[in-house]
Parts: C-alpha cells; sequence; structure tokens
C-alpha cells in the first residue's frame, strides 16, 4: 500500500495504491508455480493494482481493497483464468461493504505502472480494478469493457488514472450525458465484446419418449471456494478458438435431439446480451459452468470451427455443448429475452419453450 498525492493538475485526486504480491511468480522453483522460461508469464502473468481516493485528513489507508484482491486472486488460482484489462466482475455488493453504489468491478490498465516489466521469473504486467456502479457494467457487458473504461477516464468521477471514490452516488451516464451517446453508439454499431462468463448452468436432453439425460457435474468438495464471486465476466476467446487436443475426438461428438437449458437467474439476464449483442451479429457466446468442467456455447451460423449444423443444432464434444440459433429462431429469442432486462419483475421460475426447435431454457432463483 501506497501513499500518493495525486496531479491536481491532470485531474488525480491524492489515493492511496494497492499492489498485490504473488500472482506473479516469486520464486522461480516450481514450488507454486510453473518454472518460467524466456519471454514467458511469470506465473499467472500479472498483478493486481488498486487506486482509492483519499478521504481529507486520512492518514492510515483502508484495509477492505486487501480483501477485494484476495477474492479476485483466490478466483484466478481456483479457476487458472487470468485478468486482463477490459475484464468486468460481478461483485453486487458495495466494494468496502457499506451502503454506496460501487458495487462492481471492471479492469484496467494501471496508469503509472509500466505495461509490462521482465523479470528473472518471467513477465508481468499490472491490472488495475476499478470499482464501478452497475450502470457502468452492464454498459460494458453490452459493449466492451475496455471502451467502457476508456470513457471512464474522461469522467469526472474516476479521471484519466482511474481512481475509485466510493462516495460517488452516480453513473458517469448520469453524470455526462454525452458518455452515455457515446456507449449506446458504440452497442449500435459493435455489438458486445463479451464472449463468455462463467455461471451456474446446466443442461437435460430432451428425447421424443420423454426421458431425459441430465449432465450436471458434481463440483470439488475439496475446493473451498466459499467466497469465490460467483460469475466473473471475461472477453476471452470461448472454446470455438480454444479447442484443445483432449476434446478433438471425433468419436466423443454426439447430437441430441431436443434440449433444456437451464440458468440461474444473474447467469439468464444475460441472455439477451448474448442473443442480440452476439448471436444476432454473426458471434457465438459461451456459458462456462463453475459447478462442473461443463460449457454452453451458443453460435450463430456464419461463426466457423463448430461441430453443430442445421441438420444437428444441438451436439456435445466430452463436456462441451453447442448449440446452433439459426437468424429467426435469434429474433424470435431477442425479442422474448427482453423480460430479462428487469430480472427484479420476473416471476421464477421462467420457462421459454420453442417446441418447433426442441428447446426449452428455464431461468431460476440465484
Amino acid at each position: 500500500m501506497y501513499a500518493n498525492s495525486g496531479y491536481p493538475e491532470l485531474g488525480v485526486p491524492p489515493h492511496w495504491h494497492y499492489i498485490s504480491l504473488g500472482l506473479s511468480d516469486l520464486h522461480g522453483d516450481g514450488r507454486l508455480h510453473p518454472k518460467p522460461g524466456p519471454g514467458r508469464p511469470s506465473g499467472f502473468g500479472f498483478e493486481l493494482t488498486f487506486r482509492l481516493a483519499r478521504e481529507r485528513g486520512e492518514t492510515t489507508p483502508p484495509t477492505w481493497p486487501a480483501n477485494v484482491m484476495q477474492q479476485l486472486a483466490k478466483y484466478v488460482f481456483h479457476s487458472g483464468n487470468t485478468l486482463m484489462p477490459g475484464d468486468h466482475v460481478s461483485w453486487h455488493a458495495p466494494l468496502d461493504g457499506g451502503n454506496g453504489c460501487i458495487t462492481q468491478i471492471l479492469m484496467g490498465q494501471d496508469p503509472q505502472l509500466p505495461t509490462s516489466i521482465s523479470t528473472p521469473h518471467g513477465d508481468v504486467s499490472f491490472v488495475q480494478i476499478v470499482g464501478v456502479t452497475s450502470e457502468e457494467l452492464q454498459a460494458a457487458q453490452h459493449w466492451n469493457g475496455l471502451g467502457v473504461v476508456n470513457l471512464l477516464r474522461t469522467a469526472r468521477g474516476c479521471g484519466p488514472w482511474l481512481v475509485t471514490d466510493m462516495r460517488r452516488m452516480h453513473s458517469a451516464m448520469e453524470d455526462d450525458p454525452t458518455i452515455a451517446e457515446k456507449i449506446q453508439c458504440g452497442i449500435e454499431r459493435d455489438g458486445s465484446n463479451t464472449s463468455g462468463v462463467s455461471a451456474k448452468c446446466w443442461w437435460v436432453q430432451i428425447t421424443n419418449d420423454k426421458s431425459a439425460e441430465r449432465y450436471r457435474e458434481k463440483r470439488d468438495d475439496s475446493d473451498d471456494d466459499e467466497d469465490v464471486k460467483p460469475i466473473v465476466k471475461t472477453e476471452r476467446l470461448s472454446p470455438c478458438e480454444q479447442q484443445d487436443a483432449n476434446v478433438s475426438d471425433e468419436n466423443s461428438i454426439r447430437a441430441l435431439s431436443g434440449l433444456h437449458l437451464t440458468f440461474n437467474l444473474e447467469a439468464g439476464s444475460l441472455l439477451p446480451l448474448a442473443i442480440k449483442g452476439r448471436v444476432m451479429h454473426g458471434r457465438h457466446f459461451t456459458f462456462k459452468s463453475i459447478l462442473s468442467h461443463s460449457a454452453v456455447t451458443i453460435v450463430a451460423p456464419s461463426v466457423t470451427g463448430t461441430f453443430v449444423s442445421k441438420e444437428r443444432p444441438y451436439v456435445i464434444q466430452g463436456p462441451w455443448l453447442q448449440v446452433l440459433l439459426s437468424e429467426e429462431l435469434s429474433v424470435k429469442m431477442a425479442e422474448e429475452f427482453q423480460v430479462l432486462n428487469t430480472p427484479d419483475k420476473i416471476q421464477l421460475p421462467k420457462t421459454f419453450s420453442w417446441p418447433e426447435h426442441n428447446l426449452v431454457i428455464t431461468i431460476i432463483n440465484d
């Protein structure tokens, strides 16, 4: 933790600067991370930073940011997923445990530290935690995280160094209508850059004799994930671009005659984004289960490298399920999923059904 006097002439207020230690490789002997090679990432390849606005007269830095960092680090170690600028995290509570409006997280590039440094144990970058409102998180989900972060650099509440001010009561869009306009234009022009989320989801095969096959692997009880935040939004490639050798066996591919997908409310509330912001723009969207090693990827007809087709729209390969949506079905879904934009008004469980496609989706309580 460091005291930073800021740069008033640049609009940077005095603040506390927190830097994590341990996501990169501190030892280089393989005790915690694989031994790195030249030009390779050190450990996970990054450390977290956080900038918190200092209260007037404050002489001791608050310790709660360390807890936020610990929970994010726990997610990284638990899942193996790294965090990058542009990623976003659903926190769903004031970061400091109080009653404020800064309840979510975006990830940015630390503006003061080097983009990357080389150490004897590999390369390290610095990814900054940025506390944001729910409205700002939603904007990042429906457009893209880096775009929103860059706009926040121009906002009065964050500034060029993305300092988190827990006293901030309004979103950047409320304070500056031009920011809201730029975000809306970006959504309409680009769609969403969010290609996948970690989620609570599972599926059941629908067959003609009404029997069903459930796919919901048990989580490893040895994993202590009580404090891991349930969904971390990322902008990483889905399995469509990251197919590895152990799922490339053609013999493991199997088509399903029908499909019943189930999502918890938080994951289900992202279905409008998945359909309207991704599939209808010719892209794909992946729900990676936090309950198991399975994943569900929804794809548009124009996505290449898939193993689904018009004749076989629902196909599994190992723990990976792909769902192909026609343009006609995507339009129907986008219209019906509009109710998910106001999840507090939905009576759960909520089921959507398209019998002509042998497809059912149910949303349940978190």
